[in-house]
């Protein structure tokens, strides 16, 4: 009688070469309409050994999404909230995604953002800071979009069971890939480490995917340089900030110079794109506002309110400001 544990390891070792060769062939069969972005919406990007229905993976990142507004400061302005979330849901109309998503603002000092399984995006303060005009942060929200898209966390997730089933090293199996990943940084929280260790794979599949949901919903595909740009000087000023979030593919000139090729050879030129809005405008200032008088209010220090703090500023919400990039300093 062969022993159960070597059953379950010649189980799990199977699985692994079906997880790889699946991947590749999926890869391979569906490379070019990847690189189409008129296919969007009519392609599978989740492809891919995954032992999560689609139903268990919203439940699932419905309970850690509960947990996460339960440890994160929430922003409740509604203004922000509202005009976020519409950002998002303009991403995942122009996306592959097959789940609902949800979009909320949370307070933190990383300018980052960060997807759970079946739809759920957090969004941090900092990010809105740094990102200055809106086809930046589009970029950054249309990046997690892509990570749900791939189903990377529950995939990931997938390949964990798979590995710790057999009971051997991942990296021994798989050559570093998975091995050498990072755990994302998340809210701060104590999210499980499966669904947040992504490989450098999974991060320049999103970073591809997201480029071109940000070109589909009308954006400058350039705003994702932008914001790398913004993160990678950042990051050359306070050594560690974006290497801690961006571990598993390092924010570099490297991986900027690759999206940047890819935004050549795969999205057709327009005359035309949205790179900010007035509303944009209004609503990270009114965040900024916002917050520093809280800061201040925790501080005990008294604070001086503007006629502009305090006065609502016109604007038609539908109406972006639409230049070309090269005429934009």
């Amino acid at each position: 009688m062969v022993p159960f544990a070597a059953v379950r390891t010649r189980c799990a070792l199977a699985c692994l070469v079906a997880v790889a060769s699946g991947a590749a062939l999926a890869q391979d069969s569906g490379h070019k309409k990847l690189d189409d972005p008129a296919q969007i919406g009519n392609r599978d990007v989740g492809k891919g050994v995954n032992f999560y229905s689609l139903e268990k993976e919203m439940a699932l990142g419905k309970q850690l999404a509960e947990e996460v507004q339960r440890q994160a400061k929430v922003v409740t302005d509604p203004l922000i909230s509202e005009y976020v979330n519409r950002i998002g849901q303009n991403l995942v109309r122009s996306s592959d995604a097959k789940v609902p998503f949800t979009f909320q603002v949370i307070e933190g000092d990383s300018p980052n953002a960060f997807a759970l399984p079946g739809g759920y995006v957090f969004v941090y303060t900092a990010l809105i800071k740094i990102a200055s005009e809106e086809d930046e942060l589009a970029a950054a929200m249309a990046h997690e979009i892509a990570h749900v898209a791939a189903r990377h966390m529950t995939r990931q997730a997938t390949r964990s069971q798979i590995v710790n089933l057999a009971g051997v090293p991942v990296g021994v199996i798989l050559g570093g890939g998975i091995g050498g990943a990072v755990a994302r940084q998340g809210a701060n929280v104590g999210l499980p480490a499966a669904f947040m260790h992504l490989t450098r794979q999974d991060e320049a599949e999103a970073d591809y995917l997201g480029v071109q949901y940000l070109y589909a919903a009308g954006y400058d595909p350039n705003g994702a340089i932008s914001i790398f740009e913004k993160l990678e000087s950042l990051e050359r000023k306070q050594p560690g900030t974006v290497a801690r979030i961006f571990s598993t593919h390092p924010m570099d000139a490297a991986r900027i110079r690759k999206t940047e090729q890819e935004i050549d050879s795969i999205l057709p030129a327009r005359d035309e794109y949205v790179i900010n809005t007035s509303e944009y405008i209004d609503i990270r200032q009114r965040m900024i506002s916002l917050e520093a008088r809280k800061k201040a209010a925790e501080d005990g220090r008294p604070q001086l309110r503007t006629r502009q703090d305090s006065v609502e500023q016109p604007g038609d919400p539908d109406r972006p400001t639409v230049r070309r990039r090269d005429l934009v300093e």
